[in-house]
């Protein structure tokens, strides 16, 4: 699941797949804007089958917090 979402993460957000691991923050480490972050966890609903609730979106910061979240809602 870990490359999926890296995978999914890559494609929206235009960056290399290779630099992107566990402990990568995806506003920070990849520039991405608040529309960036919908439009990624929208990806991610369609992909997994899970909802992310509005209030969810401030925990989800690194690919690890976002691997766990779908995990755990699967």
């Amino acid at each position: 699941m870990f490359d999926e979402i890296v995978e999914i993460i890559s494609k929206q957000l235009k960056a290399d797949p290779a630099q992107i691991n566990a402990g990568t923050n995806i506003m920070e480490d990849l520039g991405a804007d608040s529309l960036d972050v919908v439009e990624l966890l929208m990806a991610l609903e369609e992909t997994f089958g899970v909802t992310v609730p509005d209030e969810d979106v401030p925990n989800l910061k690194t690919v690890e917090d976002i691997v766990g979240y779908v995990e755990s809602r699967q």
